[in-house]
């Protein structure tokens, strides 16, 4: 894609997430798109994001969708807002619940697909439902309840 992804976005000192920080050079470095209405991440698993062989671990699809879900709900709070999202103030995200479904075993030689989609925008909260699918097969379905963090508490 040659559009930004949402975690581009992310100022500096909000960069640094395992999961989406761009300037976490141990971190999965995940990039979260608007595709319509729903949003999508592609991931490609290591070899060391084994569970058991030939599968996914399960924390590392938790984490997937977890930050492909604040991603969204920071891009969705900006888009309800009428809002580019590199104008101040910074809205950013963090989880205040995490549910998921594993539904199928997910393979670990595959590019994996998230896509998600705003469910309920409340105030500071966002809830947004996404699917984690590898060949166009479910592999696991996830809720994330997210909550924008106060801006005083933001780091500068």
């Amino acid at each position: 894609m040659t559009e930004k992804a949402f975690q581009d976005y992310y100022p500096d000192h909000l960069s640094h997430c395992y999961g989406c920080g761009r300037l976490n050079e141990h971190g999965l470095q995940i990039k979260s798109y608007w595709d319509g209405e729903e949003t999508v991440c592609t991931f490609h698993p290591k070899a060391y994001h084994i569970a058991v062989p030939g599968y996914v671990y399960g924390g590392l699809i938790a984490s997937i969708i977890d930050c492909h879900c604040t991603g969204t709900a920071a891009a969705a709070a900006y888009r309800a807002e009428g809002r580019a999202m590199d104008t101040e103030p910074t809205l950013r995200f963090l989880t205040g619940s995490l549910h998921v479904d594993y539904v199928r075993p997910t393979p670990l030689d595959v590019p994996l697909e998230v896509r998600a989609s705003v469910k309920e925008i409340k105030g500071r909260k966002v809830v947004v439902a996404a699917t984690l699918s590898a060949e166009g097969e479910v592999c696991a379905r996830g809720e994330v309840v997210a909550i924008q963090v106060p801006e005083h508490l933001v780091p500068k």
